[in-house]
């Protein structure tokens, strides 16, 4: 179509608002808060059609209004599905998680990223790069490996500086035995382009890891099966192990201003990393929360949720059943050194949360 074809298009359409130009329109629309734009959707097709366009997003980062959301893969018990939800706050002030219906399911056992306002899926056999203003999906195009063709039972992305690396375990025999070696695929998210594939053939650590973090342009993976903390630096190609990290069972946890926060279950604390430091410590502040709530928790996810700030997800009891809860925190470094965290709000995210699995909690921009 040619572009004075659609710009009589555009012209022969009525506007958004009668009496006002669109671009006006755009601008009033940009300046309200996103946590509104489901209810926005409902008014008219034409609204719907201008929430899903990244005219509207573009205009909100000119103006420089974004947002900090939350989404969880939660898998259904029954049915198997892994579905996204966002965690959304209703008019009554109180945080839900929704369903995206727009989303596909995506296998339980993919491993997920983010970047800027789009979330970076890898499962079994494709992988999938969503755009989580206007919740759609599409494929990754000229992935340099299929896993079908050479296996990555366990994997983990992450992301530096708009770079995604997506770290794989590959097995592989030789005359003693059976070992695995590290397979590092690197996509520019900017440019949608791969770069060479990257292998380290003497990484003998074990198939699986439990969670993946990034702190100071590091890439820490952590263990399932072992007590490895295994430390990759891009810049440098080099791996190391690191002690330190070791002495945790740091599991669903995130990092913010380069320090990683993970729920200890079985102490009942919020413990924090300071790479800086190479120590663990404690955050105050929560002992009395933490030790009520989370008494039956035996998993919990932590997720970045804005500047010095982190939302909790957890399963608890609840007038006798089930609830998958959140709770946002915010954080305070003090005079010493010492984190101190302030829970600002705390609700019933998931009714029904014996039927469902946090699976991993992403944090975008948009």
């Amino acid at each position: 179509m040619s572009e004075n074809m659609e710009q009589f298009l555009e012209l022969s359409v009525s506007p958004l608002i009668p009496s006002l130009p669109d671009d006006v329109t755009v601008d009033i629309v940009a300046r309200v808060p996103r946590s509104h734009y489901p209810t926005l959707s409902l008014v008219s097709k034409k609204f719907r059609k201008l929430i899903a366009s990244p005219k509207l997003y573009k205009r909100r980062s000119q103006l420089g209004i974004t947002q900090h959301r939350v989404y969880a893969l939660l898998r259904n018990r029954d049915t198997g599905d892994c579905r996204f939800y966002i965690l959304h706050r209703k008019l009554n002030s109180s945080n839900r998680l929704v369903i995206v219906r727009s989303l596909p399911p995506v296998s339980y056992r993919g491993s997920f990223v983010s970047v800027g306002s789009k979330t970076y899926v890898f499962n079994d056999v494709d992988a999938l790069c969503i755009d989580c203003a206007s919740h759609t999906a599409q494929p990754i195009p000229d992935m340099p490996q299929r896993f079908s063709a050479t296996p990555m039972p366990s994997r983990v992305a992450n992301a530096i500086d708009g770079k995604v690396y997506l770290i794989g375990d590959s097995r592989f025999t030789f005359d003693r035995g059976v070992s695995w070696r590290k397979t590092v695929m690197v996509l520019d998210a900017e440019t949608q382009t791969w770069e060479p594939v990257m292998r380290k053939e003497d990484m003998r650590v074990g198939p699986l890891w439990s969670d993946a973090v990034v702190m100071e342009d590091k890439i820490c993976m952590r263990g399932i099966r072992e007590s490895y903390s295994i430390v990759y630096e891009p810049q440098e190609n080099k791996w190391e192990m690191n002690e330190v990290l070791n002495s945790k069972d740091w599991e669903g946890g995130c990092v913010v201003d380069d320090v990683l926060y993970y729920l200890d279950c079985s102490e009942k604390a919020l413990r924090a990393y300071d790479p800086k430091q190479s120590r663990w410590s404690v955050v105050n502040g929560l002992d009395e929360f933490l030790a009520a709530e989370t008494t039956q928790s035996k998993w919990a996810n932590v997720v970045k949720y804005g500047e010095k700030k982190l939302a909790l997800f957890f399963l608890k009891t609840h007038d006798g059943k089930k609830v998958i809860c959140c709770a946002e925190i915010a954080l305070e470094r003090r005079q010493g050194g010492e984190i101190w965290g302030k829970m600002e709000s705390f609700d019933v995210v998931i009714e029904d949360g014996g039927l469902f699995d946090v699976m991993k909690c992403v944090a975008v921009t948009v």
